[in-house]
């Protein structure tokens, strides 16, 4: 029997973007849904995203929010979206090209050895481009945390790009998640890696998006270190 795959592709303006993106996708070896998790961007995204569903039934899905949720929440949603509509395995990216499409076929095949497939840019293989030095630093350092304080055991733990089975999301407390953006991914990994998967990592070239503006802030980072420390007490009071 032929294994559903699902890509979940949060957006917050990303109307230069999500058409190819979507077209892309669908346009790959191994087959896809996507559904599109849109945060009512001004920009017109969310209206491209239901083009892109009507001109393409069954295949492409959308999710409209009444705003800018943060990117852990859309993924919570999206996991709960795959597991009430029969998907088998799963994928999360970015809508900006920072994640190459072509390597996805790559990720869900490593899902037959491995319940979680990290795109991974530190990896031998792997590396980032575009990036200035500061946005090199953080990213450094919060993996550095992550594996001391967290003990997660991936070289990178906070990237978006990941593929999951399904099955396994089921394990993940999603009720009790608290990170709403980008630290979501360190909880997930958290709580997969407590349960026994096994995680891969496949390397990627991360390129910074050309189109569009970067959605990392200040809070992004201060949220980030709140999950370490909070997850770094939790695991001695086990």
């Amino acid at each position: 029997m032929a294994r559903k795959n699902l890509v979940i592709v949060p957006t917050y303006n990303e109307a230069e973007n999500i058409r190819l993106l979507v077209q892309k996708l669908l346009a790959l070896k191994s087959p896809v849904s996507v559904l599109v998790i849109d945060d009512n961007s001004p920009d017109g995204t969310g209206k491209i995203a239901e083009e892109l569903a009507g001109e393409n039934p069954g295949r492409v899905f959308v999710k409209h929010r009444p705003g800018k949720l943060g990117l852990g929440t859309a993924h919570r949603e999206g996991f709960r979206w795959a597991m009430e509509n029969g998907y088998d395995r799963l994928v999360t990216m970015d809508a900006d090209f920072s994640h190459p499409p072509e390597v996805i076929p790559e990720m869900l095949s490593r899902l037959e050895s491995a319940e979680m497939v990290i795109g991974s840019r530190y990896v031998p293989g792997g590396r980032t481009e575009g990036w200035p030095l500061k946005r090199k630093i953080n990213s450094w350092t919060a993996n550095f945390l992550a594996r001391l304080l967290m003990g997660l055991k991936p070289k990178d733990c906070t990237g978006a790009f990941r593929a999951y089975r399904v099955e396994w999301l089921k394990k993940i407390p999603l009720d009790k998640l608290r990170a709403r953006g980008y630290s979501a991914h360190l909880e997930v990994l958290f709580y997969l890696e407590k349960a026994g998967a096994r995680v891969e990592e496949v390397p990627i070239v991360f390129t910074e998006r050309k189109m569009g503006r970067s959605k990392i802030s200040f809070r992004e980072i201060r949220e980030a270190l709140g999950i370490i420390f909070f997850y770094f007490f939790h695991r001695f009071r086990q």
